[in-house]
């Protein structure tokens, strides 16, 4: 039995902050976001919208499209760093928003990794025969452990959900390989005070390194090669880490999601925002070889190789 993406959905709040937004808020500008990042605006949850808001709004399109019913579902797992309170977590409230009483439920903490690692622990209960149904949720509200005053993370990160029914698939498709990965001795670089922490130098180096070597990894892992991928979704981080990925792999421009320029960095959001983003586009189509790849604080990482479609 092969697991794969049976639906998918997200939310991104209304409130759109743009680079001339931050101008008059710090000291940067739109040149210098966008020429280091790629970065030109990013979206903000309001103060009376909670990660688990975000969350349902993901998952119920998510769900939709999977055609099954919050009953259907048996897990909930959400990856996120931004909680609505220490416990209970996300998972359950959005159980409970969901009314998916048949599912267990719990929060997996991976920073920006964390889709990556939600995605893989589904898996293993979906290709064990345990479970048939299971929700995996990327969310951030991101814009709640920013700092303003600190122009270097300020400008960087915004809020998003988005949610992966992860099921049986037909043969032939859905998660080829994976590899997951972690080094604690790096977790200095990228951590939460009151706010986000950056040492923006070192996680650039580990970035760059981790996501092409993962890239690589999976595709090897999976018996294919360079030529075999019709599509990269990377991350979205930064533009210039995304570009040594795609690169590394050595495909043209059109075939890497970029959507950083429009949500900044949303942590585990951000993979599948792209998703859905680039199915909406046309440019994911079914049996389509998908290269997903991310990296976050922990230090953490996760790439998997999926042949699209049910």
């Amino acid at each position: 039995m092969n697991a794969g993406i049976i639906g998918i959905g997200r939310c991104l709040p209304e409130k759109i902050l743009t680079n001339k937004d931050l101008e008059k808020m710090m000291d940067t500008s739109d040149e210098w976001i966008r020429s280091r990042t790629g970065i030109e605006e990013r979206r903000i949850a309001d103060d009376e919208t909670n990660t688990s808001d975000l969350a349902y709004e993901a998952a119920k399109k998510a769900i939709a499209d999977a055609d099954i019913t919050p009953e259907d579902i048996e897990m909930i797992l959400v990856a996120t760093v931004t909680p609505d309170r220490p416990f209970p977590s996300v998972a359950t409230i959005l159980q409970e928003k969901l009314g998916a009483f048949n599912a267990a439920a719990m929060d997996v903490s991976a920073a920006c990794a964390g889709f990556m690692y939600g995605i893989i622990t589904a898996k293993q209960f979906i290709e064990s025969g345990t479970y048939k149904h299971i929700l995996v949720v990327g969310v951030e509200k991101l814009s709640k452990i920013t700092d303003w005053n600190d122009r270097n993370t300020a400008v960087l990160f915004g809020d998003g959900a988005g949610a992966a029914v992860i099921g049986p698939v037909s043969e032939g498709r859905g998660i080829l390989s994976f590899e997951l990965g972690a080094d604690g001795r790096g977790g200095k670089h990228l951590y939460q005070e009151d706010y986000i922490v950056m040492n923006g130098r070192e996680v650039f180096k580990f970035a760059v390194r981790q996501m092409g070597e993962s890239c690589i990894n999976v595709l090897e892992k999976a018996g294919l090669k360079k030529e075999d991928v019709d599509f990269l979704i990377p991350h979205q981080a930064n533009i210039r880490i995304m570009e040594a990925s795609r690169q590394r792999l050595e495909l043209p421009e059109e075939k890497m999601s970029k959507t950083v320029h429009k949500y900044g960095n949303t942590s585990a959001a951000s993979i599948p925002i792209s998703i859905v983003e680039e199915l909406e586009a046309g440019k994911i189509k079914d049996d389509d070889l998908i290269v997903m790849v991310g990296f976050g604080g922990g230090l953490t990482w996760g790439a998997i190789a999926i042949r699209w479609g049910k």
